[in-house]
């Protein structure tokens, strides 16, 4: 079993998928082709993705019966004691670091709610 998941991709690269894959959903292929055609078909999908995102799952003799490859993902594959995992890179938000050593106030209303006067 094959899974390829396109994200920001040229529509002729869909259409090439389609002739080997199954579109199951906007950007979501399946199917279950050789393993010569699956490197095939990646070769072609990083080639031709542009500025897109490309993830590829195939079944595979391992614990987990799966592995994946990614192609300019954020997230990266990493293996852990033979599992692979995702990494997923910290980013840290640019209003949580506008807001670092702030104190949040309480408005009038919540502070006559917390400490109970009126």
């Amino acid at each position: 079993m094959t899974v390829i998941v396109l994200t920001l991709c040229p529509e002729g690269l869909r259409g090439f998928l389609t002739r080997w894959l199954l579109e199951i959903s906007p950007g979501v292929f399946i199917g279950s082709p050789s393993a010569r055609i699956r490197d095939i078909l990646w070769t072609e999908v990083r080639l031709y993705a542009g500025n897109g995102r490309a993830l590829l799952v195939y079944s595979a003799p391992n614990e987990q019966g799966f592995t994946f490859e990614t192609f300019e993902h954020k997230w990266e594959p990493i293996d852990h004691e033979g599992l692979t995992l995702i990494h997923r890179p910290h980013q840290q938000s640019s209003a949580k670091a506008e807001g670092e050593g702030k104190r949040k106030n309480w408005s009038k209303a919540g502070r006559h709610r917390r400490f109970g006067r009126k």
